[in-house]
């Protein structure tokens, strides 16, 4: 702005702010645009519009997702309402055990429900949080007798504890919870407060938390677990489907899109899927034919991400390849791979649908 009266600046403001909406609205028209003579304003400008633009579509899809999770069916919520149920009967059963240790049922109870959603997810989760917890309990029984008081040698085998807990977090939820109580019982060894019936009292502690959790996750707004990993997999059609089509229409020779970011998508999409089945694939579940299912679905699905993101590495050499040139005729062979793959999720939503497959 020059310098003038406040007056004249509101001239000059008003002046650029009508310039930057025509060239917005020329924008909008998808108008003849030449930008090899813009000025580094305008072409700031632009840059400004198309930021705005992305904001806009970004804030609509998060308002579209809020409205369609309203209330209780909203994963936070009904996670927030579950979590209070189960603290409310982990501290009640917790006071019946001991009046001094009931906050380790309550922190059972917390722990089953983070990072997951299904009943059975909090069963599968509960179940290792109690088989670490066990035989953290014998170690930690067999530890404290076999240092006895040597101080120092108790104090090096915790940091090992400590150690391997956080290494083997990531890992195996059964061994961080054991090395968590077997660096318990080596405390209580350091503070001579050491007792069998201190660490007995940990596992009944543990198992009444995950019981509570369980029988929460079950009855109050419970999400089963055949319903979650049917979302899931819908999610991983629709990942699927939208980066074959974005590939082909790449080596078709359409405008390039970010393959890249949609490869993750799909990638994470089959991570969340893989989370979910764990309850379906675990070692010691009942129903043989429906954990061999699930196996063999998320197998091909891997191997359909595994063409997937190999098609889109090829689509995206296509700039600079000389040996690759886009061919129009793979559009209508895509067309059936992806119409196959929308059938396929509508099935998994309706299996009423009359959707069919094109051979």
């Amino acid at each position: 702005l020059p310098k003038a009266s406040p007056a004249m600046q509101d001239v000059f403001r008003g002046i650029g702010e009508a310039a930057r909406a025509v060239l917005g609205l020329r924008t909008a028209l998808d108008g003849p645009q030449d930008e090899s003579d813009d000025s580094p304003a305008t072409a700031r400008s632009r840059e400004e519009l198309d930021a705005e633009d992305a904001a806009i579509e970004v804030n609509e899809d998060t308002e579209a997702e809020k409205a369609e999770e309203t209330g209780l069916r909203r994963p936070t919520t009904r996670a927030a309402v579950q979590v209070a149920v189960g603290s409310t009967l982990a501290i009640a059963g917790g006071e019946l055990l001991s009046h001094q240790r009931w906050y380790w049922a309550v922190l059972t109870c917390w722990i089953v429900f983070i990072n997951t959603t299904s009943t059975g997810e909090i069963l599968v989760k509960g179940g290792r949080r109690l088989l670490g917890t066990i035989l953290g309990v014998v170690a930690g029984i067999g530890l404290a007798g076999a240092v006895g008081h040597h101080t120092w040698t108790a104090f090096a085998l915790v940091l090992v504890c400590v150690f391997a807990m956080f290494y083997t977090a990531p890992l195996s939820y059964t061994l961080m919870s054991f090395f968590v109580t077997a660096a318990l019982g080596l405390l209580y060894t350091l503070l001579n407060t050491y007792s069998m019936s201190v660490l007995l009292l940990r596992v009944e502690e543990t198992a009444l938390g995950a019981a509570c959790g369980v029988l929460t996750a079950a009855v109050v707004l419970p999400v089963r677990t055949d319903r979650r990993t049917n979302d899931l997999l819908v999610d991983v059609l629709d990942k699927l489907a939208e980066l074959t089509q974005a590939a082909v229409d790449q080596l078709s020779g359409r405008p390039h899109a970010d393959l890249v970011d949609q490869a993750r998508e799909l990638d994470q999409a089959l991570a969340d899927l893989h989370a979910a089945t764990k309850p379906l694939t675990h070692p010691i579940t009942p129903l043989r034919s429906r954990r061999d299912t699930a196996r063999y679905v998320v197998a091909l699905l891997e191997t359909c991400a595994y063409h997937g993101r190999a098609l889109a590495a090829t689509a995206e050499l296509l700039p600079s390849n000389p040996s690759i040139a886009a061919d129009p005729r793979l559009r209508g062979v895509c067309s059936r791979i992806v119409h196959n793959i929308e059938a396929i999720a509508d099935h998994v939503r309706d299996p009423h649908s009359s959707a069919e497959i094109e051979t």
